[in-house]
């Protein structure tokens, strides 16, 4: 079974531009209720189809697999939920673990959220000063949940 454990952080700075350059994700979905998630995105020229499960803590299970960009595309458009998710992905290592900094575009745009994946529940790592207040479990920051009542709406 694959497993998501992920924590989530406001951001109060740019600083996350400077360590590396932002990739376009486009992503919607086919299903968005808390107990399961169905996500279509593109990022790039790939495709790829995400089955996420109910958040327990700060874990989930997920299950991820590519799919050819055209299907992708036309999921997109045609059967995923409205509006559809644009934001820039911003990834980079520090001390040791892989942050990824999410900068949302379009209804959602003025939104910055950095993400941590663990291995477990219990593993410990340093966060970077430029990094805020925790939004783990808030199910506003789901972007599950942008769809539904985006951001610029708060």
């Amino acid at each position: 079974m694959g497993k998501e454990i992920e924590r989530k952080f406001l951001v109060k700075d740019t600083y996350y531009k400077q360590l590396t350059e932002g990739i376009l994700y486009k992503q919607g979905y086919i299903c968005s209720e808390p107990e399961r998630v169905v996500r279509v995105r593109v990022i790039g020229s790939k495709g790829f189809i995400t089955i996420k499960g109910k958040v327990s803590g700060f874990s989930r299970s997920e299950y991820e697999y590519e799919i050819p960009i055209n299907d992708a595309d036309e999921m997109i458009s045609s059967l995923c939920e409205k509006p559809i998710i644009e934001k820039y992905r911003y990834k980079f290592v520090y001390r040791g673990f892989t942050w990824e900094v999410d900068e949302f575009l379009g209804d959602n745009q003025g939104l910055v959220i950095a993400e941590i994946e663990l291995e477990n529940e219990g593993v410990q790592f340093c966060i970077p000063e430029w990094i805020g207040a925790e939004v783990t479990g808030d199910p506003r920051y789901y972007n599950s949940n942008l769809i539904k009542k985006p951001y610029k709406t708060w």
